[in-house]
């Protein structure tokens, strides 16, 4: 029988989901305030815009939170079709994930390109196209993390792991059961503070953040998990709350996580 996880691999794996959660931040902060008004992840928030402006007749809000649902579905697909489903045999950090996070790294990079090509003055076209863009490429990391097969867990919609937080605070759970969640829902609200930010004072470097983050991402995993060594691999054990508690839902049957 191999190895259960290691506790160390399994809060690096939770610092780079926080980190992700921040991407997903950012890029949600840089599509309210610079490309139409509409989320890259959030797409509850985005049917609601949509809903919104089919009654009030705002044809270009309809466009841009209705191009940016179908390019997070594509994206979702996508990720699915790159880093697969959970399995057995899988370790802590599957390369599968690597890949398909690294492939959310090349759109974030063509993203970063159009923004830098059109500048401040683009047009509407242009917008939308980088709007849908990053909408893909965080439908791919929200996918992708349904690898590691932890019940909940999230780094684009987080109402399920803010109900979490609250159901374990309530009924007085370990402290180990609820930072995991909380550390996830902070690097949302951080990354949309910085993305915010950012675009607000210095435009330009706006893509620099996003790429900073996927990066920091990448390389951590990468020598942690596939540099020298197999990934830890549980073999036929799989995760519980007693391994990792996972963001999203409470002790006991997973809880299904809402969109935040």
């Amino acid at each position: 029988m191999t190895a259960r996880p290691t506790s160390g691999d399994l809060r690096t794996r939770q610092v780079l989901v926080a980190a992700l959660a921040a991407l997903s931040g950012a890029t949600d902060a840089v599509g309210l305030l610079a490309l139409g008004g509409a989320f890259t992840s959030v797409m509850t928030g985005n049917l609601v815009l949509l809903g919104t402006a089919s009654t009030t007749t705002n044809g270009a809000l309809a466009l841009s939170s209705g191009t940016a649902v179908l390019a997070f579905c594509l994206g979702v697909a996508l990720g699915t079709l790159l880093a697969g489903t959970p399995r057995r045999e899988d370790g802590v950090w599957p390369a599968r994930v690597t890949v398909a996070l690294a492939v959310e790294g090349a759109l974030l990079v063509g993203y970063a390109a159009g923004w830098w090509v059109t500048g401040a003055d683009r047009g509407a076209t242009a917008a939308l196209l980088l709007l849908a863009t990053t909408a893909v490429a965080l439908g791919v990391q929200s996918s992708t993390v349904q690898r590691f097969g932890v019940p909940g867990l999230s780094t684009t919609f987080l109402t399920g792991t803010l109900t979490g937080i609250v159901v374990r605070l309530t009924t007085r759970r370990p402290l180990r059961e609820v930072l995991p969640g909380v550390q996830v829902v902070v690097g949302l609200v951080a990354g949309a503070a910085a993305g915010a930010a950012v675009v607000s004072a210095l435009p330009g470097a706006a893509p620099a953040l996003q790429l900073a983050l996927v990066a920091v991402v990448l390389v951590v995993a990468s020598l942690r998990f596939h540099r020298g060594r197999a990934a830890t691999s549980p073999g036929p054990h799989r995760e519980t709350t007693a391994d990792v508690q996972e963001p999203g839902a409470p002790s006991g049957p997973p809880t299904p996580g809402g969109p935040r």
